[in-house]
């Protein structure tokens, strides 16, 4: 196997060779430069020249940037057919030759087209020309540039900064824009270098005056190397100086706020119990679900792909499709995104990574130092003011994420997987803050997970969801002890779920094992799906004394698995060819892989459900 120094030769190798082609002309030009007797600083016409190149360029990146930028973020946001012949469009003038660039424009400014003599034929031979030409030919580098910068922005952090009601033009200077920012300065070095540069397009339109490359031309035709060795060495200058201030960033950090700022607390929720009907459709996936009964705490639980965070999205009003969102008897739906006060805490935490702490907290509309201060101390943020989200820990940036949803006052939280990314000690501790929140401040809450033990923890009700559509809903200790299918006890994290085939009306079969349970309203033969919880399961050894009870199955069977969960075990335990049942035990010690056992299970803890997903059983007698 190679070592990675050695494959990495050849690579390093090609990178040298173009480096060595790239800079050895300039080298040979320095050299050049610095032994010449006569480098042409006093021909007259070089300064002039300079200055129009600088200034015109100067120009025509400032009024690139102001109508670029947001060009290629509608470009970047847009699907529409007519965005991408708009895309196609702004590109063309990279394919032209230069020559041809110029030919061009005069079709549209010269001295005699309308706009020409709109003008009085001042568009051509002048330094306007030389701005038109050099933002004609230099508009796409900044465009394609600043769209691929604004494609690579989480359209969530976008939605976020809409429901702590900030409207587009906010959030496309406040969020875009930042988050944009290198590539944009990126997009702004290569159009500014290239309106500077620019010799055929300005050639065609605006000879007279004199930019820095037709003067160099001119010298170099009349009179020869020497005096071009000025006007290179300015233009190399001023090049390298654009480089460096295109290098410069500038981070605001805010300091922590005086320590005698009154901390105020958030006046009691002014929302209510929620319900909903949604109706969205996402190319081929149909969302359909509805929660009829006004609930406070929701938690929302399905596997992945099932609709959960389409739904969230659809509700706090960043979505699509139809949508009626009640929050108390208020219809917040029938509201603008913005004014809806809708709290949104999105997968992945929801930061803007170039906000500091502080001011995550204050940007939500209605927003107070002394809300933040208050937010800051109850979520333990003290002396992270100042920090920005790439400096703090996973728990910390969740704590951050919720304190800014909260700092905004919402009447409903929404939070889409908030404790996914966490660690076990630090999603225990969040998911009790968070109970306390909704115990103190009365705000309701729908909380989107996969987690049983989180949807029972924080929810009054579940709501269960897969494909798009509703399993069961219902209060959380209903669902949990009576799934309504095979694939809600899966969801819930319900274990032993297993086909079977009733015999009669108190034993199903399952491959060769008989169970006792009660099946009134299945017919013989049915198939069905079986489940017992692993902790409603016992063991015992086999020449243990057995109590006869009508009502207990007991089965033989064999340890194939020990595995230690904390202060419990759990045995996979074999009771057929193709049978196997998980049991949780407190008794760890007793138990070893390879021994013989007896299964014990009471029919009342035996669920049963309908089933045509299985294969069929083979019935024995």
């Amino acid at each position: 196997m190679s070592r990675p120094g050695v494959a990495a030769r050849p690579l390093r190798l090609l990178a040298s060779l173009l480096t060595i082609y790239l800079a050895a002309p300039l080298l040979a030009f320095v050299v050049r430069f610095a032994l010449a007797p006569q480098r042409g600083f006093h021909e007259g016409g070089l300064w002039p020249a300079l200055w129009l190149s600088l200034s015109s360029a100067t120009i025509a990146l400032a009024i690139i940037t102001l109508a670029g930028v947001p060009l290629a973020f509608v470009l970047a946001r847009s699907a529409s057919r007519l965005a991408s012949v708009v895309g196609v469009i702004v590109q063309i003038p990279l394919a032209l030759p230069p020559l041809m660039s110029g030919i061009v424009l005069i079709y549209l400014v010269g001295p005699y087209t309308s706009l020409g003599r709109l003008f009085h034929r001042q568009l051509t031979n002048s330094s306007v020309g030389v701005v038109i030409a050099m933002t004609f030919v230099s508009a796409p580098f900044l465009i394609v540039a600043a769209r691929t910068a604004f494609e690579a922005i989480d359209q969530g952090l976008l939605d976020v900064a809409a429901t702590l009601g900030h409207a587009e033009a906010s959030r496309f200077l406040r969020v875009a824009v930042p988050l944009a920012g290198p590539g944009i300065r990126a997009g702004m070095l290569l159009a500014w270098l290239r309106a500077f540069g620019e010799y055929g397009a300005v050639v065609v339109l605006a000879y007279n005056p004199t930019t820095l490359p037709i003067y160099t031309y001119n010298q170099f035709s009349g009179v020869g190397l020497p005096t071009t060795l000025a006007p290179t060495a300015l233009a190399l200058v001023a090049a390298a100086l654009a480089v460096v201030l295109s290098r410069l960033t500038w981070t605001h950090r805010v300091r922590p706020g005086p320590s005698a700022l009154v901390a105020t607390a958030p006046v009691p929720a002014r929302g209510g119990p929620v319900r909903f009907e949604v109706d969205e459709r996402l190319g081929s996936f149909h969302l359909q679900l509805a929660q009829t009964a006004p609930v406070r705490h929701l938690a929302v639980l399905g596997p992945s792909g099932a609709g959960k965070s389409a739904l969230l999205r659809a509700l706090a009003g960043v979505g699509a499709g139809r949508v009626v969102f009640w929050c108390g008897e208020q219809v917040v739906s029938d509201v603008a995104v913005v004014e809806r006060s809708v709290g949104y805490v999105a997968q992945g935490f929801s930061l803007f990574p170039h906000l500091s702490v502080q001011r995550q907290l204050l940007f939500g509309r209605g927003a107070t130092p002394e809300l933040a201060a208050y937010w800051t101390d109850r979520l333990d943020l003290r002396g992270l003011e100042s920090k920005l989200p790439a400096e703090l820990s996973g728990g910390q940036r969740q704590r951050v994420a919720l304190g800014q949803a909260l700092c905004a006052s919402p009447r409903v939280l929404l939070l889409d997987e908030p404790f996914s990314a966490l660690d076990v000690p630090v999603r225990q501790e969040l998911r009790r803050l968070l109970r306390e929140l909704q115990r103190e401040t009365g705000l309701s809450t729908v909380i989107v997970t996969h987690d049983p033990e989180e949807a029972a923890y924080l929810s009054d009700e579940v709501l269960i969801v897969s494909g798009g559509d509703c399993l069961q809903h219902g209060a959380s200790r209903e669902v949990f002890s009576r799934p309504a299918s095979a694939e809600v006890a899966r969801l819930l994290g319900i274990g032993n779920v297993t086909p079977a085939q009733v015999v009669s009306d108190d034993v199903i079969l399952c491959g060769d094992v008989r169970i006792r349970a009660n099946a009134t309203g299945f017919s013989r033969g049915d198939r069905v799906a079986w489940s017992v919880r692993p902790e409603r399961v016992t063991l015992r050894e086999p020449k243990a004394p057995e109590v006869f009870d009508p009502e207990v199955s007991s089965v033989p069977g064999t340890i194939r698995d020990v595995a230690y969960v904390g202060v419990a075990s759990d045995y996979l335990v074999s009771i057929g060819p193709a049978q196997e049942l998980t049991v949780r035990s407190f008794d760890t010690s007793r138990w070893e892989i390879g021994q013989a056992c007896v299964v014990s299970i009471r029919a009342s803890d035996v669920s049963l459900w309908p089933s045509g997903a299985f294969e069929p059983v083979v019935t024995s007698h």
